[in-house]
């Protein structure tokens, strides 16, 4: 799980410093962390903690943030960006709730399968994204779906 403290020590390390702004990107994210929020909704939430805060400034250090992996950026269905933080380092997948938002872990590739074919064919996959949609149990309950 990250801490504040590791996010101090990862900035430190590429001779960045934790402003008050990334402070507050991170904490957010914490608050968060059993969904996938946009640059729109951190923004919102991190004025609350840092009133002088800007858009760019969010998206610039949401862009520095995922660069040291210490967020990961996912586009979703409609092409919207998604902000988490990084949880562990392993390899996964999400399943989404298409209402809430709420996502969850997959902590196996299932694409396994397909990704040895794939190299049967002499081709280099350099990435590759799989999230699963769906309604969570208390989305459910309130739809009767």
């Amino acid at each position: 799980m990250i801490t504040i403290e590791s996010v101090q020590k990862k900035l430190k390390e590429k001779g960045l410093k934790l402003t008050n702004q990334r402070k507050a990107i991170i904490e957010v994210l914490v608050e968060n962390k059993d969904n996938f929020l946009t640059a729109e909704e951190i923004f919102l939430k991190s004025r609350e903690k840092c009133p002088q805060t800007n858009f760019s400034t969010i998206y610039r250090n949401l862009e520095i943030l995922t660069n040291l992996n210490i967020i990961h950026k996912t586009n979703i269905e409609n092409n919207t960006s998604m902000f988490e933080l990084v949880q562990n380092d392993s390899h996964h997948h999400h399943i989404i709730c298409k209402k809430c938002g709420r996502t969850e872990f997959i902590d196996f590739c299932p694409l396994d399968k397909i990704l040895s074919e794939v190299d049967k064919k002499n081709f280099t996959l350099t990435d590759h994204k799989f999230e699963l949609y769906g309604y969570c149990d208390k989305c459910k309950k309130k739809d009767n779906r």
